[in-house]
């Protein structure tokens, strides 16, 4: 069973590497004797992995049989970060109403500390540990509602390309005033932290929501603005020029 597990886990990972890189366009039929040579790994657990990615919207199925690489319109990431911030948005109000227990606060307390820490590093931002650290605090805030439901939605639309929390935050160094970006996000942090704690479940869900579209924002900056600098983002070639 383990030794399914890690061929299943490689060729998950492989096959989503590939498939973010840009390295096949959309219409292409993917070979699996290909890919699984590639990968060096057997055909079935490239099947299952393959069976993920359907069903995370990477890859869409052909009629005539097989997978192809699935393209998506600015709308459509536009439209997966919304909808990101709308489930997340969900899961703060109903963990400011229903209460969160208090070692959870207190992890997510201790998260933003470390933001805090990885912002005001003395050689710049320790850029690898305000990403760790925001994905940390993005999974607790899935978990503060209590809601498997909710927590298994968040995390199926964080797989949603460039629709993670920390879809953008590898390029961010090389935007100018990034710090500032980063120092903003941050203050929202804090405040849904606050909105959560204080049971104001309408503020924490208009934070959330709001923090959401942080990620649009960098979206269009790069897509518009530094295209080049674009091309190193993991998922953006999967868009598709309009």
């Amino acid at each position: 069973m383990s030794e399914r597990l890690s061929q299943f886990d490689k060729a998950l990972l492989g096959l989503r590497s590939l498939v973010l890189s840009g390295e096949f366009t959309g219409q292409r039929r993917l070979s699996e004797v290909a890919f699984a040579e590639r990968l060096g790994i057997s055909r079935t657990p490239l099947r299952q992995a393959m069976d993920r990615l359907v069903a995370e919207g990477l890859l869409e199925r052909i009629e005539t049989g097989g997978c192809r690489v699935a393209t998506f319109t600015p709308d459509d990431i536009a439209d997966a970060i919304e909808l990101r911030g709308v489930v997340e948005g969900t899961a703060a109000r109903m963990a400011a109403e229903r209460g969160v227990a208090e070692p959870l606060l207190a992890d997510a307390a201790e998260v933003l500390d470390r933001i805090d820490g990885a912002l005001r590093a003395s050689g710049g931002v320790d850029f690898d540990e305000y990403i760790q650290a925001n994905a940390w605090f993005h999974d607790l805030l899935a978990r503060f509602a209590d809601s498997p439901i909710l927590r298994r939605e968040i995390e199926r639309m964080s797989l949603l390309p460039l629709a993670s929390p920390s879809a953008f935050l590898s390029e961010q160094s090389a935007i100018p005033d990034f710090q500032d970006s980063l120092t903003y996000a941050q203050r929202q942090h804090r405040a849904i932290l606050d909105a959560i704690t204080n049971r104001e479940g309408a503020r924490a869900e208009a934070l959330t929501r709001e923090h959401a579209r942080l990620a649009l924002s960098n979206f269009t900056y790069l897509t518009e603005q530094q295209p080049m600098l674009a091309k190193r983002v993991p998922g953006l070639a999967l868009v598709a020029s309009e």
